[in-house]
């Protein structure tokens, strides 16, 4: 039972990192490449196709979130070993990260985005905008670092040997 359960929480380690990597450098990307400018020839439409995606990229991640919290918990009533620190913290480095950027910092930009192409408003409400709108996009990227390498942290220690049990087992100490 614990290696199917070693198993799942390394399965589901890997699906959130390789879906952090993947949408932070090759799919966020790409909708802003020249190629896709050249489809939507609207600028708008790049942003607004973008955070439908990401919407339901941070669902994936959420999901992600769950099983590893009750993963952690089912293995620490399973095994009866004990939290390990740099684990429980890049888990919740990891977890924090992805609900400020999921529930705080997205409806931010998908206002921003509105404002920045909204052709009722004024020029210079739109440029501020804009403004704000690259600052917060930096600022958004940053934090997907951050849950990176929180990711990688978690990944790499899920991956190692599993660790002994708190409780010394009765054989240990036949003769």
């Amino acid at each position: 039972m614990i290696g199917l359960l070693r198993f799942i929480g390394l399965l589901n380690a890997a699906i959130w990192l390789g879906a952090a990597i993947s949408f932070t450098f090759a799919l966020g990307p790409a909708f802003f490449s020249e190629e896709m400018k050249a489809l939507f020839r609207q600028h708008y439409y790049n942003g607004a196709a973008a955070q439908i995606v990401m919407k339901r990229y941070f669902i994936l991640l959420y999901c992600c979130a769950g099983i590893a919290l009750l993963h952690l918990c089912l293995e620490k009533l399973y095994s009866g070993k004990t939290f390990e620190r740099l684990t429980s913290v890049a888990l919740a480095l990891a977890i924090s990260l992805s609900l400020l950027g999921g529930i705080w910092l997205q409806p931010k930009l998908r206002e921003l985005h509105l404002r920045k192409y909204n052709a009722r408003s004024s020029l210079e409400v739109r440029s501020q905008a804009d403004r704000s709108f690259k600052t917060w996009h930096g600022v958004s990227q940053t934090i997907n670092l951050f849950v990176i390498g929180g990711l990688l942290i978690y990944f790499w220690r899920s991956s190692g040997p599993a660790n002994t049990t708190r409780f010394v087992s009765a054989n240990k100490f036949k003769g």
